[in-house]
């Protein structure tokens, strides 16, 4: 989004002459000679914050499921004071802990903010991708304010990316359209393009274009996934956060795998849900009314494998080793679940009926099942079971195979529980990690339980920022006055966020060998997802089968 250009008064201009590579201080601000051009500021304590700064050209009108355009330079100064328009979402659930309407909205939306300290030389840079689904965020979250992290050193950079229909569309007309013949993914070339500014520009900000770190929680630890099994996104950094990550089944381009229509038939069967036509029809849409029109029409946006942006399914590419070789810091909270309860099926209405579907569906796995998730306590049962299907797996998962690449990885339990949430049986909630990473609990959504103003709370957020910070800078975590955070390597290491941390070894035993076969066989059957369909929702289990447990 083009703002006014600040007129600069002479000694303005002899200022950024003499301060051509670095933050200045000018009248207006700190302005940043950057190579997209002049970009004015904020002081905020011993921060510069630039907000709202364009990586790429509005992707309107015939840009609409376009791949992103890299914005190009500009003259004058580009005032980046303001928060850029959070990209189209529909309203979120009425009374959502999670609930955060943006202050403004608009297909116009690729931006991102800076935060960097004024002195800041060659210093570690942090890329935050904020959740939601792939439907709903904006980097302008309260929670997500970088400044807390970045006075520990680290260049924050947050960033919006396309949603919902708007960003994941494919259909054979846009494939059509494509050099490589392929459609969807433009939220995560969105991503990539965010990661390839930052290459061009953060030197200019005092950030190290070679340290950078990639990080994002729920939908944006999926996208973290993405971008560490993307070709195109190779290179563009060198560390990895993922929080709360799933590796679910992806859709093809243009094949029904593994219990899913492709990607294409997807779109197109949204284009007809909307009564577009053709892709000329669903571009003239408004795309408020287009969005709610996807959503209200059941679409699922998600990344898909059209051999170009994502090339295999992420268990296969984790599997087989080709992921981006990074160092990795990835870990899910105890109670996942206890927020997100339309992921689970309620309990059924007694223990032997539990049980009995568990026996039926599960086959030779059952005891296995039983024993982590007994029919003594169906509730939790379902709700740990849930959690560890999507969360705990998946963390582990990612643990185990860039550990066999050479790569340290950090596995973390977030178990803290404090009064508000745990009053409200929220403890170790989805998401509830965020305010203490970023120190931003008192920037946390209305709805959300509030964090305790306390000494103890202060030192345990003060201790994650630390555990990160030091992640980023150096790809290994530690914290002034904490214990030494081991990679998982051959002693199945992780580091437990309770009331403190505590390190700890062999994360819930037996719960990633019983989900990784459950996975294995789903996926060497072909004709099965592995995405919510567990526990007594899952479908009959296939035989053990070579090369699965």
């Amino acid at each position: 989004m083009m703002r006014p250009l600040l007129r600069m008064g002479v000694c303005a201009a002899v200022l950024l002459l003499a301060h051509a590579t670095s933050a200045s201080a000018a009248p207006g601000g700190p302005v940043v000679n950057a190579p997209v051009g002049l970009v004015e500021g904020q002081v905020v304590g011993d921060l510069a914050v630039f907000k709202g700064i364009p990586y790429a050209q509005p992707p309107v009108g015939p840009l609409r499921w376009k791949p992103p355009v890299p914005v190009p330079s500009w003259t004058g100064v580009r005032p980046a004071h303001d928060f850029g328009a959070a990209c189209v979402q529909p309203p979120p659930r009425p009374g959502s802990l999670y609930a955060d309407p943006p202050a403004k909205m608009g297909e116009d939306c690729l931006s991102l903010k800076v935060w960097a300290p004024k002195a800041a030389k060659r210093a570690p840079v942090l890329v935050w991708i904020h959740g939601g689904a792939l439907v709903g965020g904006a980097s302008s979250e309260g929670l997500y304010d970088g400044t807390r992290l970045a006075e520990h050193g680290v260049i924050v950079v947050s960033i919006n990316y396309r949603l919902g229909v708007l960003g994941y569309l494919a259909h054979p007309d846009l494939s059509a359209e494509s050099p490589d013949g392929v459609s969807g993914n433009y939220g995560l070339l969105d991503q990539i393009e965010a990661l390839r500014w930052v290459q061009r520009n953060i030197g200019a900000f005092g950030g190290d274009p070679a340290n950078v770190t990639v990080a994002g929680e729920s939908a944006g630890a999926l996208s973290v996934m993405y971008l560490m099994a993307s070709p195109p996104a190779r290179d563009l950094f060198a560390k990895a956060i993922a929080q709360s990550a799933y590796m679910i089944s992806t859709p093809t381009l243009k094949e029904a795998r593994y219990g899913e229509q492709s990607a294409e038939e997807n779109g197109r069967r949204l284009a007809a849900a909307v009564g577009a036509a053709d892709v000329a029809a669903l571009r003239g849409m408004d795309a408020e009314a287009l969005t709610v029109a996807a959503v209200k029409a059941g679409y699922g946006p998600w990344g898909n494998i059209d051999g170009h942006v994502l090339t295999g399914q992420l268990v296969d590419v984790f599997d087989q080793g080709r992921q981006a070789p990074v160092p990795l810091l990835v870990g899910f909270n105890s109670g996942e679940i206890r927020s997100l309860r339309f992921l689970a099926p309620p309990p059924p209405t007694d223990a032997a009926t539990y049980e009995t579907a568990i026996r039926h569906q599960y086959g030779d796995l059952a005891d296995a099942y039983l024993a982590l998730y007994p029919a003594s306590d169906m509730g939790e049962s379902i709700l740990a079971n849930t959690r560890d299907a999507l969360y705990a797996w998946t963390s582990e998962r990612l643990a185990i195979k860039q550990t066999a690449l050479g790569q340290p990885a950090f596995l973390y339990l977030f178990d803290h529980g404090y009064p508000e949430a745990d009053a409200k049986g929220l403890h170790g909630f989805h998401a509830s990690e965020i305010p203490y990473v970023f120190g931003t609990a008192h920037g946390t959504p209305p709805y959300w339980p509030k964090v305790a103003d306390a000494p103890a709370e202060a030192r345990f957020s003060d201790a994650m920022m630390d555990y990160w910070t030091s992640f980023a800078r150096t790809g290994t975590p530690s914290a002034a006055g904490q214990p030494a955070w081991q990679p998982y390597d051959g002693a199945a290491a992780y580091m437990h966020f309770a009331a403190t941390p505590q390190p700890e070894t062999h994360l819930m035993p037996g719960m990633y060998a019983l989900h990784e076969a459950t996975v294995c066989r789903r996926h060497a059957a072909g004709t099965l997802p592995w995405n919510w369909n567990t526990g007594i929702m899952s479908p009959v289990l296939p035989a053990k089968t070579a090369g699965c447990p």
